[in-house]
């Protein structure tokens, strides 16, 4: 039996119940994982809420996790027992212990903890995929991200200023700047108190970004825009706000020609050569101390009601996870 986290109804915090359940056996290609750390992401909210739909309930939230191998299922060649592995893939992580698909799998190296790996497989892929092939970021551009004090954003400013890049960030208060300060951006802007569009026009100014990496929307458009220099790219990889609403694709024109995009790590890690590579270079970079993990607390899995009144009170900096 497991300690596994259940939702019977969608709504409030509060329909997460912890039952003692007893996991399934892996199938072909498969393996049984024991967690040592869980990943809490936004997007767990939006399923628990209802605002993303489930296929069934009662449903498992988490989508991400790292623990060691302690079964293994038919034709599993390529994973042993005891391997320390990480993932980031549907639904079922805030359990004790999980049966997972091996090709989501990743070995975790001797430099990367459980508690990091849980951390940075879901926010530092998006950071990777995002920085370094949906804009491949070199020095001397200029990139905005939103909520840069947020779990991909402080990793987003850490990564972007080792590439050689001038980040500027948007944040909620004084003390969130300090942290996106800390973490590499060079300026940062307090969105309730200041209008960032003008702002980046003055820091740059009037050059304006490259790119501006959005996990807000609904706030921040489509003030983002005019944050772009012309032909420069608005990448929207979240709605911490809200989603966007249709727009008149003419606006872009009018904003300079810009691009716009709304990527998904799913797309991007689809083949499992790529999740291999987005992995190797998202654990070098956190090996080589240039990408710190902004692990803001772990707590156990007993108290993940009161971990999700937090996120969405937006009381968190950095990541949360998890300990079952």
């Amino acid at each position: 039996m497991t300690k596994t986290v259940r939702v019977f109804e969608t709504g409030k915090p509060e329909v997460m119940r912890i039952d003692d359940i007893e996991p399934p056996s892996p199938k072909r290609r498969e393996v049984h994982i024991r967690h040592h750390a869980i990943g809490v992401n936004f997007i767990d909210t939006y399923f628990r809420s209802g605002a993303y739909p489930v296929s069934s309930l009662p449903f498992t939230p988490g989508n991400e996790g790292a623990g060691e191998i302690i079964g293994l299922g038919e034709g599993v060649t390529d994973f042993k027992l005891g391997d320390r592995v990480a993932y980031v893939t549907s639904l079922g992580a805030y359990a004790g212990e999980r049966v997972i698909a091996t090709d989501r799998l990743v070995k975790l190296p001797k430099s990367i903890t459980y508690e990091a790996a849980a951390a940075i497989m879901l926010k530092g892929l998006t950071a990777q995929y995002l920085l370094r092939r949906t804009f491949k970021v070199k020095a001397g551009d200029t990139i905005l991200v939103h909520a840069a004090a947020g779990g991909v954003g402080l990793i987003l400013c850490q990564w972007a200023k080792a590439l050689g890049a001038t980040v500027i960030g948007t944040v909620g208060s004084p003390e969130k700047a300090k942290l996106a300060k800390k973490a590499g951006a060079k300026h940062t802007i307090l969105y309730r108190e200041e209008d960032f569009a003008a702002r980046v026009k003055t820091i740059t100014k009037g050059s304006l970004c490259d790119v501006v990496y959005d996990g807000v929307g609904k706030a921040t458009f489509p003030a983002s825009l005019d944050c772009i220099r012309p032909l420069g790219l608005f990448v929207s990889f979240g709605s911490a706000s809200g989603q966007i609403e249709a727009f008149n694709l003419g606006l872009l024109s009018t904003k300079g020609s810009l691009f716009a995009t709304r990527p998904s790590l799913h797309t991007y890690s689809a083949k499992r050569e790529d999740l291999e590579k987005m992995a190797r270079e998202l654990f070098r970079i956190v090996a080589s101390g240039a990408v710190k993990i902004p692990l803001h607390q772990a707590r156990p899995l007993d108290d993940v009601v009161n971990v999700h009144h937090a996120l969405e009170g937006r009381e968190t900096t950095g990541a949360t996870v998890l300990v079952p």
